[in-house]
């Protein structure tokens, strides 16, 4: 379609070239997840999802550059404000926050506001330092996990790190936890002097705090672990995810498990560019009697907050996987990022946990 639209505008067929700019909007950047897993599937590797950025890049106003910008600069301060916007959703009349954004997106634009929708949970638990000697690794927990509350009274920051204290094992955090991130909010968007500001700034509390890469990183959501893969590559650090961690350091040291019967779980395209499958079919055996993973699983699409710029995106994804996992009835499901384990739960009308909050359930 990009080749077919350089041909119409070079044949000076200046009609096609409108129409396909104004469907390729839609159909080509507003509902591409930018996930990656194209690459996964093409023979020569080609990633899709660079060319949508550049053209998400091309497409932003200077003042949403600049805005971003000063978010990357605050950026504890507007997790919490998203973490209280979501615990205000949840105390007033259950219709009102869904009627408010559906009004303002009529007025600012789907790209713009995001559609709230009742099965959304309140806000989470802001990040807080972690002090510890003889750390084993440094951990940086998802501020996903800080917006978006978890399933039950505790997060999968707590299970974590409950997980490595019954291990023996230390796991402090970097100085300024709280105001740093993998950068997805701003790259996935194309906001680029955003996500330079943040990336210097994770760089440099990264470097210092794992001793100039001498330990490893460890994050606690798939798609965050794959942007700092991405983010620290240069600076040589090794970025795990907490999953990986927990299958290399963790449960080695631990005793057996009360296994649940059986779980479904879903694997995520982050996951899978990372190569942390095989670590999470481990740990998930070690947490279930029975573990399913649907032959339909794929990309969930909710892709950070697209899923709710784009219902109806994440809806398609997830519709096939849907119905196979509804034909399982396993008594518990799983995955291994917040934002994914929305969209599953959302499309399946089950509870999605972490991984790490299942495990650790069953050893409690």
């Amino acid at each position: 379609m990009r080749r077919e639209l350089e041909h119409a505008h070079a044949s000076g067929n200046e009609e096609l070239a409108l129409a396909i700019e104004k469907e390729y909007r839609y159909d080509g950047v507003e509902t591409c997840a930018v996930d990656g897993m194209c690459q996964t599937a093409c023979p020569v590797l080609i990633n899709t999802g660079d060319l949508v950025r550049r053209l998400r890049s091309e497409g932003q106003p200077a003042v949403g550059q600049a805005m971003w910008r000063v978010a990357a600069k605050g950026w504890g301060p507007v997790t919490r404000a998203g973490g209280a916007a979501l615990w205000l959703a949840k105390a007033v009349p259950a219709k009102l926050p869904e009627l408010a954004t559906r009004a303002a997106r009529s007025v600012l634009g789907s790209e713009a506001v995001p559609l709230y929708s009742p099965e959304l949970p309140g806000g989470g638990v802001q990040r807080a330092p972690i002090d510890a000697s003889s750390p084993e690794a440094i951990y940086l927990p998802s501020c996903t996990n800080a917006m978006f509350g978890p399933v039950g009274d505790d997060a999968v920051t707590e299970s974590f790190l409950r997980l490595c204290g019954r291990a023996g094992l230390a796991v402090p955090t970097p100085d300024g936890v709280e105001s740093l991130c993998c950068g997805t909010p701003w790259k996935s968007k194309g906001l680029t002097s955003g996500y330079e500001a943040m990336s210097q700034r994770v760089v440099e509390a990264v470097l210092q705090a794992t001793d100039h890469g001498r330990l490893p990183l460890v994050c606690d959501a798939s798609s965050c672990t794959e942007a700092l893969h991405i983010m620290l590559k240069a600076p040589g650090i090794r970025v795990l995810d907490a999953v990986q961690f927990v299958d290399e350091q963790v449960l080695p040291r631990l005793p057996e498990a009360r296994q649940v019967e059986s779980l479904t779980l879903h694997p995520t395209c982050s996951s899978t560019r990372i190569g942390a499958n095989p670590a999470l079919l481990r740990v998930a055996e070690a947490a279930a009697k029975n573990v399913a993973i649907p032959d339909e699983w794929g990309c969930c699409a909710f892709a950070g907050d697209r899923g709710m710029l784009h219902p109806e995106l994440t809806a398609s994804a997830t519709a096939a996987e849907a119905a196979e996992v509804n034909g399982l009835g396993s008594t518990a499901h799983a995955s291994l990022n917040r934002t994914c384990e929305l969209g599953m739960t959302r499309a399946t009308g089950h509870q999605y946990r972490h991984i790490l909050q299942v495990i650790d359930e069953t050893l409690g």
